[in-house]
């Protein structure tokens, strides 16, 4: 169904792909994994025609049917059930023509598209779009809201039904699950497990790839491997053919210094000169095999805490949340050193709330929260992007932190983290998120914790970052605790689940399976539950849409400044992409003095787009606070 056809592609002087030669074939289910950097992204691109190729070129049916997810947030007055009815763009054009037919009354046409509304399922489309949103987490009391009620974080996961509405034959997808939580997760690897279209998605998780992939397809150093099976089964195979590599390398080393050695010896003997020359053309004409690397570009481990105290913290009936009501409440706790706690639940129940808690940055409503004096906590937020400096450099970054760390030290750190040579010395403003996520994590991990707070700190991180990261929570001796949506760190590192579910925080009993089964049954539950509501809802209608509007009047200065903040982003981004096409331009990165200028106006962009975001997310975290405490009101 698609082929790559020596498919060259370049970013600047350096190739991101080189001679890509595959075929993905109908049905398949691929997984697309490889560090950051290695041109994940831009192969999708290629395929929805958004990119071209340097050379070679990317065949793909024309009348093939392609979905993807929108990459900006949308905005306006449309009720959200409306924009996932959206995505069905042939529903869309039935409707429009359907109308125009009863307008002028062509009763042939209406007939007929009455008939190609049955064909694709019409009639029950706005029931499927339903299904989507409370898959992915939307309350049947928000389906009819306008969108600019919901944050960013919601409105991608629009995006993302808008796409699934969408009847397709090939379906790309970056991240899907980046915006989601554990429970969405579940539902949506579920749902694309039962998708008929060629199915073709960029992921860091693992378990998300082992559930759906049929086939996993490897980037690295320029190249582009497809492996048949999942990213388990990828990874194994990839490890016989390193082993397979490694054995063949050291063979024709062994081989070549037999050569070099009857060269060196008879070189200088008139009688062996023949003999020596044809050495020398053998080994010129051996094909040389590669040396197999298997060193990750991370490797750092957690410094030993100064003290272990017997209890790191104790939380005795302490309620947490915004305004006057918490958002949870009679929050028992006690961690000490060893604990590895996750907790689960999904977004807006209050998994970050309690975090905020425990790392003291929210006071207790009510109860108490005591924390031993020699607690050192390191919290990883999920914006701790944000606060970075992007005018210093990473080791300004730790310099600051630590003001007596000598150079050396400060090198040899951040190195684990592949911050290696003149990358640890330039400014941070140009890098990407995820060398911006390791750099966050690398502050965190030099404090020297007795309790590590992680909050979401996968996001951004390439599956060599995440398994650095498990590896060095192995070794750590304080205690953890967790908010990921990725299972297999959490079932790597943590052995205690905790659940926040209708205002309270309680173990769970159970592993990550048992919990996609209560999820399930909870969802189930939900479902019969809605469908009684609904005659009732009617009733108390216009009284919900009088408490919609006063509540859009308090949340309209907050949503303006958002749409402001989102407009600038957008401009930033298409300036952006401008420099970006030109740097790509082989005039433009053979002239030394263009393309030096052309990254500085690069780099200042960027750190325009970085201040643009970070204005966005804090209004973004008030709109969430507002909503949060009129939902507990």
């Amino acid at each position: 169904m698609i082929a790559f056809k020596h498919v060259t592609l370049r970013r600047g002087p350096r190739k991101l792909l080189e001679d890509v030669d595959l075929r993905l074939q109908a049905g398949q289910r691929v997984g697309i994994v490889g560090a950051n950097g290695t041109g994940k992204s831009s192969l999708l691109a290629m395929m929805l025609g958004e990119l071209a190729p340097d050379a070679g070129e990317i065949d793909i049916p024309a009348s093939a049917e392609i979905a993807t997810v929108r990459q900006h947030a949308p905005a306006g007055a449309q009720p959200a059930i409306e924009f996932v009815l959206d995505g069905d763009v042939e529903l869309r054009a039935v409707e429009s023509r359907l109308a125009e037919a009863e307008a002028t009354g062509d009763g042939n046409a209406m007939a007929e598209l009455h008939g190609r509304l049955a064909e694709i399922d019409g009639y029950a489309a706005r029931a499927r779009a339903a299904r989507l949103l409370h898959g992915l987490g939307f309350a049947p009391s928000t389906h009819d809201a306008p969108l600019d009620d919901f944050s960013g974080g919601w409105r991608m996961r629009l995006n993302l039904a808008a796409a699934l509405m969408r009847r397709c034959d090939l379906l790309l997808l970056d991240e899907p699950t980046n915006h989601l939580d554990m429970d969405a997760v579940f539902w949506l690897q579920e749902y694309l497990g039962a998708h008929p279209a060629t199915l073709v998605v960029i992921s860091h998780d693992r378990d998300f790839l082992d559930a759906l992939a049929t086939h996993t397809l490897h980037l690295e150093h320029g190249k582009a491997v497809l492996y048949t099976g999942n990213y388990s089964r990828f990874e194994m195979m990839r490890a016989e053919a390193k082993a397979q590599q490694q054995a063949a390398f050291e063979n024709q080393q062994k081989k070549l210094n037999q050569l070099q050695g009857f060269v060196d010896r008879f070189r200088a003997q008139a009688t062996k000169a023949r003999q020596a020359q044809s050495k020398l053309k053998q080994m010129e004409r051996m094909e040389k095999v590669e040396a197999a690397h298997w060193d990750t570009p991370f490797s750092f481990q957690f410094l030993k805490p100064d003290r272990l105290p017997d209890t790191l913290l104790r939380v005795d009936d302490a309620d947490v949340g915004y305004g006057d009501e918490p958002l949870v409440a009679d929050i028992k706790l006690r961690l000490i050193p060893g604990d590895r706690l996750a907790i689960l639940g999904r977004n807006g129940a209050g998994k970050s709330t309690v975090m905020k808690l425990l790392a003291g940055e929210l006071a207790p409503m009510g109860g108490e929260v005591q924390y031993d004096k020699y607690l050192n906590v390191g919290y990883f937020a999920q914006h701790q992007l944000e606060v970075l400096d992007d005018s210093a450099s990473a080791a300004q970054h730790l310099q600051r932190q630590d003001p007596k760390a000598s150079e050396q030290h400060i090198r040899d750190f951040l190195g684990g983290f592949d911050f290696r040579g003149d990358k640890a010395l330039e400014p941070i403003g140009p890098f990407s998120g995820g060398e911006k996520a390791r750099l966050a994590l690398a502050l965190v991990v030099h404090t020297q914790p007795n309790l590590l707070l992680l909050d979401e700190p996968t996001n951004h991180l390439d599956l060599d970052m995440r398994h650095a990261l498990e590896t060095a929570l192995a070794g750590f001796t304080g205690a953890v605790v967790m908010i990921a949506h990725d299972r297999h760190l959490i079932d790597a590192t943590c052995d205690q689940l905790w659940r926040v579910a209708d205002g309270s925080l309680e173990p769970f009993d159970g592993d990550l399976d048992d919990y996609a089964k209560w999820i399930s049954r909870q969802a189930s539950a939900r479902e019969g539950s809605d469908t009684k509501k609904t005659t009732a809802a009617g009733a108390t209608g216009a009284a919900n849409r009088r408490s919609s509007a006063e509540q859009r009047a308090k949340e309209k200065p907050l949503r303006n400044a958002l749409k402001k903040a989102e407009n600038e982003m957008e401009r930033l981004a298409k300036q952006i992409d401008n420099v970006e096409a030109e740097l790509s331009r082989p005039s433009v990165y053979e002239n030394p003095t263009e393309s030096a200028r052309l990254s500085q106006e690069q780099a200042r962009l960027r750190k325009q787009l970085n201040t643009a975001e970070a204005t966005w997310m804090e209004h973004a975290e008030a709109l969430d606070a507002l909503q949060a405490e009129t939902s507990a009101a």
